[in-house]
């Protein structure tokens, strides 16, 4: 029997870069058991407030004891957006006059963002600015709503770290491509690239210039370890860059600082009253985010300050400590290879371009060891899953994309675990290209 006919769309859609070893390596049969490392599903508790929240829930007295759970305001509850305003003061940042919506994970605040910011595709389309290596998701989503991208690509040199290209470089594509917004991400995901206040500033800047708005994804915000003080598009100020009051949205998550990925809680803010309500207006579609998700984040509204920021703390002392760890233990692991040696966030990008053969491909390699590549660590077999870069570079028809070389590791796991990933990762390449290369 025929099937009616998949849209255009549909047929052309291929996985997230992030989930495509994941769903290779459920194929699969054997005993093997994965190293996880695609995906940025942290394996941490919760902060204390929340996990008291969620146990309680149900309990007599509280709110969901009678085992209703209703929608909320399509805004989001006033407890939860006052709690990531309140988490934007503990980091220093003023919250006075910001316009907070709650919305289904920080990715659905990223896709409301880029339909009230960049045009159709087709006519005079305002496409979306992304800083590439970029991470997927907004590509996704320009894709699913029809809007245009355009990208201005950073370069991963021999010292691990990403360079941002001169801002009369930015200044000249934005000239050329015109888009409606620039996505600047300050603790960045995929590289671990920090951008400090002076070139969030810069960005905001040529945004002012050229009259775009300036969407600054802030989900890791507070991881950063080079002992600077953190920046954020709240911290830009009108003296600054005249102008930039009311071009600015931030998009906010409690996925990744407050460990609760799977709770699917995030926020758009906005200094733009007009940008708020057509937000608001748009996410009715969708009815209101998660209500139980909501009840427990709302837990931190009432944290003092100072708890927070020694939670802040807590998690940058954790983090840093196993990024530095696996840089050293990464260029010993495998002697050659380019290790990123991030500022920021919680991932570290490996290149292989100075040792791997010319027809070597990173997404090859991430399907190798999805589907059968296996070590076998004190008494277990064991694989890999990373994420092949290539997914986070927008290139043309027959250019060289840098992703070819790179995966990307993200430090979800236990310190015990992430401490097998260099070997792991130098034993499945020595394997692949025992067959492949």
């Amino acid at each position: 029997m025929n099937e009616p006919r998949l849209s255009e769309h549909a047929r052309a859609r291929k996985p997230s870069a992030i989930r495509v070893a994941s769903i290779l390596f459920q194929e699969r049969g054997d005993d093997v058991r994965a190293v996880n490392v695609a995906i940025g599903n942290v394996s941490l508790p919760m902060h204390p407030a929340m996990v008291e929240r969620l146990c309680a829930v149900g309990q007599p007295g509280k709110p969901f004891a009678d085992g209703v759970v209703r929608y909320t305001s399509t805004v989001g509850e006033p407890e939860a957006r006052r709690a990531f305003l309140r988490i934007l003061e503990a980091s220093g940042f003023d919250s006075d006059g910001l316009h907070a919506q709650i919305t289904d994970g920080g990715s659905q605040a990223m896709e409301l963002a880029i339909a009230a910011t960049c045009g159709a595709a087709g006519g005079s389309a305002s496409p979306l600015l992304l800083l590439d290596a970029s991470y997927t998701n907004y590509q996704a989503f320009a894709d699913r709503l029809g809007r245009p991208t355009t990208s201005i690509r950073r370069e991963l040199e021999a010292n691990g770290r990403f360079t941002l290209p001169p801002m009369d470089e930015i200044s000249r594509v934005v000239k050329q491509t015109k888009p409606g917004a620039l996505v600047v991400i300050p603790y960045d995901n995929p590289t671990g690239h920090f951008y400090d206040a002076e070139s969030l500033a810069q960005l905001a800047q040529i945004c002012c210039d050229e009259d775009m708005w300036l969407i600054s994804d802030e989900a890791y915000r507070e991881l950063h370890y080079g002992g600077q003080a953190a920046s954020s598009v709240w911290g830009i100020s009108k003296d600054a860059v005249p102008g930039i009051e009311g071009r600015r949205i931030s998009i906010e998550t409690s996925s990744k600082i407050w460990n609760a990925c799977g709770l699917r809680i995030g926020a758009l803010l906005t200094d733009s009253a007009a940008m708020h309500r057509a937000c608001v207006a748009e996410y009715t579609a969708n009815l209101c985010a998660n209500t139980l998700g909501q009840h427990i984040f709302g837990a931190l509204a009432e944290v003092p300050a100072d708890e927070l920021r020694a939670w802040f703390a807590q998690q940058r002392a954790y983090y840093g400590t196993m990024l530095r760890e696996f840089a050293t233990k990464m260029a010993q692991a495998l002697p050659g290879t380019i290790v990123g040696n991030p500022d920021a966030a919680l991932y570290s990008v490996v290149d292989l371009r100075d040792i791997a053969p010319p027809e070597f491909d990173t997404a090859d390699f991430v399907r190798f060891c999805a589907s059968e590549g296996a070590v076998d660590i004190a008494g277990q077999r064991l694989t890999l899953l990373t994420a092949p870069m290539a997914g986070f570079y927008h290139c043309g028809p027959g250019e060289d994309n840098p992703g070819r070389t790179q995966m990307r590791i993200a430090f979800v796991l236990p310190p015990e675990e992430m401490r097998l990933v260099p070997g792991l990762l130098a034993e499945l390449y020595r394997q692949y290209c025992g067959q492949a290369c």
